[in-house]
């Protein structure tokens, strides 16, 4: 096994697998900039290497919590111009995920809220335990799920995504896998043993056609994903401006109900 040094995550290759944990199980694998920074580079050295297929899990008991406390914080003071830069790196990571070269598997361990939910349902295969959590709930904290939105249509329909969305609920694993957003259900105990088995039954294909094949996929939706996001970090950077944000990441820093002014 050859392994990799990152602050945030832990990078391993494999007998063929690039094997990404998400690594801040005291902050519940939540999204930080250090985070995206190491994702990112990660998944570049994934595309690089002689691995076919890339695992992604969490360290702990959950997946991802979604964004960091202390960015969300930082969220509220920052200017347009960040905002939207903040917005495109976001992009960035979800398009890397969404068009990686590689099959993917998540092996989702446990709660995937907001962004997390994003990053476990981004990958071709989506794996999850029986008390795995999921939710778009941004709307929750005066927020806008812009950037998973783009991706989420398509996977589920444009009623299912406004349910999901603009409810803000957080639903189980079991109707995940009812909305298509999960593979499979997989016992704890044999998660990382079943990612593992399908990445080896993935190996037995041609690596040039499944190649092929997912940049053919990505190929038919790329134009309409382009305006999506671009449209999307418009969105999401004039969220960030409202009162009813600043009042909504407050009120959850906290830990208190917000009182919303629809401003």
């Amino acid at each position: 096994m050859t392994a990799f040094d990152y602050k945030t995550i832990h990078y391993s290759e494999s007998h063929k697998v690039a094997s990404i944990t998400l690594n801040r199980p005291d902050k519940r694998n939540a999204i930080s900039y250090e985070l995206i920074d190491d994702l990112l580079a990660a998944l570049a050295r994934a595309a690089e290497s002689h691995a076919l297929v890339v695992v992604l899990t969490g360290a702990g008991k959950a997946f991802c919590a979604g964004m960091d406390l202390e960015n969300l914080h930082q969220l509220t003071g920052r200017t347009h111009e960040q905002n939207v830069k903040d917005s495109e790196t976001m992009a960035a990571l979800f398009r890397t995920l969404y068009d990686f070269p590689k099959p993917t598997i998540a092996a989702v361990n446990g709660a995937a809220i907001a962004g997390g939910t994003g990053l476990a349902t981004l990958c071709d295969f989506t794996l999850a335990v029986p008390e795995a959590k999921f939710g778009y709930t941004e709307v929750r904290i005066g927020f806008v799920p812009a950037i998973v939105s783009s991706f989420l249509i398509a996977n589920v329909g444009e009623k299912r995504a406004r349910d999901l969305l603009l409810a803000g609920r957080i639903f189980n694993a079991e109707e995940a896998h009812h909305f298509g957003l999960v593979n499979e259900i997989v016992a704890p105990d044999q998660l990382l043993h079943r990612a593992h088995e399908l990445a080896a039954q993935l190996m037995e294909n041609s690596p040039a056609s499944m190649r092929a094949t997912k940049a053919l996929l990505s190929g038919y939706t790329r134009e309409v994903l382009d305006q999506r996001l671009a449209q999307a970090v418009r969105a999401n950077a004039a969220i960030r401006q409202t009162e009813d944000f600043k009042e909504g990441i407050t009120a959850f820093l906290e830990k208190r109900k917000p009182t919303w002014t629809g401003k």
